[in-house]
């Protein structure tokens, strides 16, 4: 084509040019969001700035929420890791979820018939990748990372090789990826090698939409009751000259890391121009432990800590971020749980799913709206293990608790007694009933956690422990 006229082609390249960024945007607006699920160990409601922080500084998490939305009745899965991660990968609560518990410890706790996150996303076509605590199966099992849906996974498959920082070794998919000498040498720190994984995923996967689950596991395992031998960060130097006791100062410097790579990944995210199709999400599988030093106040307003089914250690900060499609420095008070994430993202996917799910779509929560069918209720239990058996319903603004099999069930109203002060079931006979008879319809009995029998006399438990 010859053009005589040097406007006309100055024209004809212009039309080009749009019709060249108008076939990207359609292109960018029909392809799903990229999707990164960034997760802490153990961090409290009350850790972080934007929830009320005093001492501890979390700079790039805050600027999450001022970009984005900051949910204020977000509640984990449950109140310890595992079950948390198993509720948050199925969709379905602490009650159906296969694994409900943190004990006992199995090879696996997922099985084939099992659809997660990953599974579902990988439908419409999505890379997935995962970094951190896994906890839903052993390598070689049915239940691991790679067997469940990723593509990528490296960290701990097992949760209490989670527990070291300076580890032999770390999984990497099926496999192990050896670091010799480290746990005498101690020179290359787990947190460091899992944040280069996921940013090294995110890099890789740019050119087609990806799910990246970053189960991060600080600040876990940073207090003196817990960090028995001392090598659970490189250093405190950041805080050495803080008058704080040294678990203190261990602590913060895992907030500091942990807040410090978020800000690596966002800023990553905004450097490749994959804001505006990206949601980035930071959370907790479960809240603060109890031995957090006082000062931090690491459970905010809340009562209890993680192992209870007070809101301490249930509910969760929950920041989300999505450039040009969330409104920016907002405050949601919509009640969401890890449940919520299957049906969620399967609809951000545009995929359907194929089998019952006790999460509900908030999408419309995510653009700072009211759910359009909200949960009737949520539901906890904790303490398959022992002889005492704890159940939580949430239910509007009325907490039901018992503790025990035999226990009472203490009632709370959340709109006023956010803290759990005032037992208020003598006052509301009829809410109990309801309570009561939600908890007893909520659970559906399996191998691992039979009704009706003391869990410790199940005959799993007894191969597990070898108790015949």
């Amino acid at each position: 084509m010859v053009f005589g006229n040097k406007r006309l082609f100055s024209t004809y390249v212009l039309v080009l040019i749009f019709a060249v960024q108008l076939s990207k945007l359609h292109s960018q607006n029909n392809q799903p969001p990229n999707i990164i699920f960034i997760m802490a160990d153990d961090l409290g409601y009350g850790d972080l700035g934007c929830y009320g922080q005093k001492l501890l500084k979390t700079p790039n998490i805050d600027q999450l929420a001022e970009e984005g939305i900051r949910f204020l009745q977000a509640y984990a899965g449950g109140p310890v890791c595992t079950p948390s991660r198993s509720v948050l990968m199925t969709g379905l609560h602490n009650g159906h979820t296969p694994a409900r518990d943190n004990v006992p410890h199995y090879n696996t706790y997922l099985e084939e018939e099992d659809v997660t996150i990953a599974e579902v996303l990988k439908t419409a076509g999505y890379k997935t990748g995962g970094i951190g605590k896994w906890s839903l199966g052993d390598a070689g099992t049915v239940g691991s990372a790679t067997n469940q849906g990723f593509d990528f996974y490296l960290g701990y498959l097992n949760q209490d090789h989670a527990h070291f920082y300076y580890p032999e070794y770390l999984d990497f998919n099926e496999k192990k990826m050896w670091l010799k000498d480290n746990t005498i040498i101690r020179d290359r720190y787990s947190h460091d090698i899992l944040t280069n994984g996921a940013l090294q995923f995110i890099r890789e996967s740019k050119r087609e939409p990806f799910f990246l689950y970053a189960a991060y596991t600080l600040p876990h395992y940073s207090s003196s009751r817990e960090d028995e031998d001392g090598l659970t960060v490189p250093n405190v130097n950041n805080f050495y000259n803080q008058n704080w006791p040294i678990d203190a100062k261990k602590y913060a410097t895992m907030i500091e890391m942990l807040d410090r790579d978020v800000g690596r990944i966002v800023d990553l995210v905004k450097s490749l121009g994959l804001e505006e199709n990206t949601i980035i999400v930071f959370t907790s599988d479960n809240g603060g432990h109890s031995s957090v030093w006082k000062e931090f106040n690491t459970s905010g307003p809340l009562s209890g800590y993680k192992r209870d089914l007070n809101e301490g250690g249930i509910r969760v900060p929950f920041i989300v971020k999505w450039k040009g499609h969330i409104p920016e420095n907002k405050e949601s008070s919509e009640i969401i749980a890890f449940q919520d994430m299957l049906p969620t993202f399967a609809a951000l996917a545009n995929v359907k799913t194929t089998k019952p799910l006790d999460g509900v779509n908030i999408v419309d929560a995510l653009m700072g709206e009211k759910i359009e069918k909200p949960h009737k209720y949520l539901y906890w239990d904790y303490g398959h293990n022992r002889l005492r058996y704890d159940q939580a319903v949430r239910f509007g603004n009325w907490k039901g608790i018992k503790m025990g099999r035999e226990g009472e069930i203490m009632l709370y109203n959340l709109e006023k007694d956010i803290g759990e002060f005032y037992d208020v079931a003598s006052d509301h006979p009829k809410i109990v009933e309801q309570i009561s008879d939600i908890m007893k319809t909520s659970v559906i009995s399996s191998e691992k956690y039979p009704i009706g029998e003391t869990y410790q006399g199940s005959s799993i438990w007894k191969k597990t422990y070898n108790l015949d």
